[in-house]
């Protein structure tokens, strides 16, 4: 099974360029503006639990934000193929 027929598309080519923007971001922001630099329990169930609160924090706000802006169902970049 291929997935290159997927990312050739339209929309695969949208999601690419919004994801290579996004992604390093989210970790900048979740360390920088939430000061999250070390987990505070111990073992992979409970480090699993506390970043999946982390991001879902952060997801939160960031529907929160684009609610108040009345962005919500838009992208930030227009697609550009090259």
């Amino acid at each position: 099974m291929t997935i290159k027929p997927n990312i050739k598309t339209d929309l695969g080519i949208l999601y690419r360029i919004n994801r290579s923007i996004q992604v390093e971001g989210a970790f900048g922001i979740i360390k920088q503006d939430a000061n999250f630099r070390r987990f505070l329990m111990r073992g992979k169930k409970n480090v699993f639990i506390e970043i999946l609160l982390m991001a879902f924090g952060f997801d939160i706000n960031k529907l929160h934000n684009k609610t108040m802006q009345n962005r919500n169902g838009q992208l930030l970049h227009k697609q550009q193929v090259s």
